[in-house]
């Protein structure tokens, strides 16, 4: 198989975990995932499989979709609920209003500080390894966005809300900071990814309900193809010929194409396909001041259908 599977992950495993679950399951060694959950969230967990794992990089995950509920007067060391309580406050005072108000307050650009319990590293140690030996680093803020930030309900203390941010946002340090602007502190008691880039809890699966549909067969599945998660790239359709150039690692030439969208510029990625398969994802090429025609140069090279493959044309036979 080769693409991506939308898991619905399950509380308590990693996204370590559900990878080594899918690849006992699908009996493939060429696994990986995008955009790491912590252990207790649950949602969208894209898994790559086999050449669709040549795709992560190139995949626009740039938004994603949390329902998160966080917990008004208390803090904890990791920002969640499998933490330690580091402070605790009286939050009777705060009123409706004054969390929609602070909420409102969170949308747009801002900095953040990744919290220490995370994946980042220092020095090539994940920080959540000096947290757990009590070790507190120096952390650089980073930018991130939130888009929206909605509250679904209140039920103070606790506070359900649904927010669409940037890649590298931190949801848990985002109920964190909101505690810390209202005065009494907070942290999630719940948080499910729903969006990640083109994927969706619509098109997700649990882990059993995928095994069940593995028996099925692959078409069961509900896999998605890698030039249909690269479907934000522009795409240009290669003739037989040039699909057999590109499937041999070399550069299309000028007339192997039989579409180039006008709005294509230096520097832009590209997808190269024949028949609705991806070939290869391509960066297109102007030399600034030549006036030449724009070119393209092979960034990643898909095996997914050698049936173009000619070895006279890797022979450089043409």
């Amino acid at each position: 198989m080769d693409g991506f599977i939308v898991v619905d992950k399950p509380i308590g495993v990693t996204s370590h975990d559900v990878v080594g679950m899918v690849r006992r399951m699908a009996g493939q060694k060429k696994v990986g995932h995008t955009g790491t959950l912590d252990p207790f969230a649950t949602g969208v967990l894209p898994v790559a499989l086999g050449e669709g794992t040549k795709a992560i990089t190139f995949l626009d995950e740039g938004v994603k979709e949390y329902q998160a509920v966080m917990m008004l007067g208390t803090a904890t060391d990791t920002q969640d609920c499998t933490g330690n309580v580091t402070s605790s406050s009286d939050c009777s005072a705060i009123t409706e209003q004054a969390v929609a108000e602070v909420c409102l307050s969170m949308v747009g650009k801002q900095s953040q500080l990744p919290p220490m319990f995370s994946a980042l590293k220092k020095n090539g140690v994940p920080l959540y390894k000096l947290a757990r030996q009590g070790t507190e680093v120096e952390r650089e803020a980073r930018g991130i966005e939130i888009f929206s930030l909605v509250i679904d309900r209140m039920n103070l203390p606790q506070v359900s809300f649904t927010v669409r941010c940037s890649r590298g946002t931190y949801v848990r340090t985002l109920a964190h900071d909101i505690g810390l602007k209202l005065g009494c502190g907070a942290h999630l008691v719940q948080l499910r990814r729903t969006t990640s880039g083109p994927f969706t809890i619509q098109d997700a699966v649990t882990p059993d309900l995928l095994q069940e549909r593995l028996k099925l067969g692959v078409n069961a599945v509900g896999l998605v193809s890698p030039y249909a998660a690269l479907a934000h790239l522009p795409d240009l359709v290669l003739s037989e010929k040039g699909a057999a150039r590109v499937m041999c690692g070399i550069a299309p030439a000028d007339n192997d194409f039989l579409t180039i969208p006008d709005e294509i510029g230096h520097g832009q990625l590209v997808r190269l396909s024949i028949g609705g398969g991806l070939l290869a994802v391509a960066e297109a090429v102007l030399p600034p001041g030549t006036g030449e025609q724009l070119s393209f140069r092979l960034s990643r090279v898909f095996n997914l259908d050698n049936s173009f493959t000619d070895q006279r044309v890797c022979g450089n036979s043409i």
